[in-house]
């Protein structure tokens, strides 16, 4: 009788045990983010398996992970993904997103996470275009809403023939269909596009243009802001951002943080 009852305790305390660690891995947060799905290789759509993959995407999964929350990942254009934060449809946003004085007005942003910049893509036997000035008289192809549009705007302006894509893979077509004469885009999406489906019909010419930093932008005031830069720092310290940089770009970033 004693052994039976002994036994049912040891089974309801089991069982208790059980319901405890159930309830506290459910009782992880989610937090909502969004993407932008056509910045390679930093985010993309995988057609075979239907899931979202890329450098941020492993960034961010990772951060997820060491900070404690679940992640409700849905997909936008670029240029609404800022509003989307802003406005607290979306609790963080990745998507290779520029930390500028203007967007940290409505945002937060974490650390810097990638060191980048903006540079020229033509056509192979374009030999006409070595810096920013070649493109006046020219039509070029950029995407909304980024920081390459407002330097184009702001450098260029009414001397050339500025035009905005909603998504990268768009202006690429309209360079390869002759629609533009350039795409003026962040470095490692048009450096990405030359060595693959571009090879040996793009090329990206002159100087890197205006070196900038890319975050992840979080709502005004979130309490995610900070479990989410301890795990970056964890991350470059025990050498896991390493080992997804040369994943994804085939190398380790340089020792001072800049890409290359």
């Amino acid at each position: 009788m004693k052994k039976t009852v002994l036994k049912r305790l040891s089974l309801t305390a089991a069982m208790a045990v059980g319901l405890g660690v159930a309830s506290s891995a459910s009782a992880q947060e989610t937090v909502s983010a969004v993407t932008d799905p056509s910045f390679v290789p930093f985010e993309m759509m995988d057609k075979e398996t239907g899931e979202m993959v890329g450098f941020d995407m492993d960034i961010l999964r990772e951060i997820a992970d060491r900070a404690g929350f679940e992640l409700d990942l849905r997909t936008m254009d670029f240029n609404g993904i800022i509003p989307a934060v802003q406005t607290g449809n979306a609790d963080l946003a990745i998507a290779g997103i520029t930390i500028t004085d203007e967007r940290e007005k409505i945002v937060d942003f974490s650390d810097p996470y990638y060191d980048s910049g903006l540079r020229i893509l033509v056509p192979a036997n374009n030999d006409s275009v070595d810096e920013i000035s070649d493109l006046k008289g020219m039509s070029i192809g950029t995407k909304i809403g980024s920081t390459s549009y407002d330097f184009l705007q702001e450098n260029l302006g009414d001397s050339a023939d500025i035009k905005p894509y909603p998504g990268s893979a768009d202006m690429y077509m309209a360079l390869m269909g002759g629609s533009v004469d350039a795409v003026f885009y962040d470095a490692p999406n048009v450096g990405y596009f030359a060595q693959t489906q571009g090879q040996g019909r793009a090329k990206v010419v002159g100087p890197l243009y205006e070196g900038q930093q890319y975050g992840i932008a979080f709502t005004s005031g979130s309490k995610w802001l900070k479990p989410a830069n301890e795990a970056l720092a964890a991350m470059k310290e025990d050498g896991t951002y390493d080992e997804i940089y040369k994943k994804w770009f085939g190398e380790a970033p340089s020792k001072d943080g800049a890409s290359q």
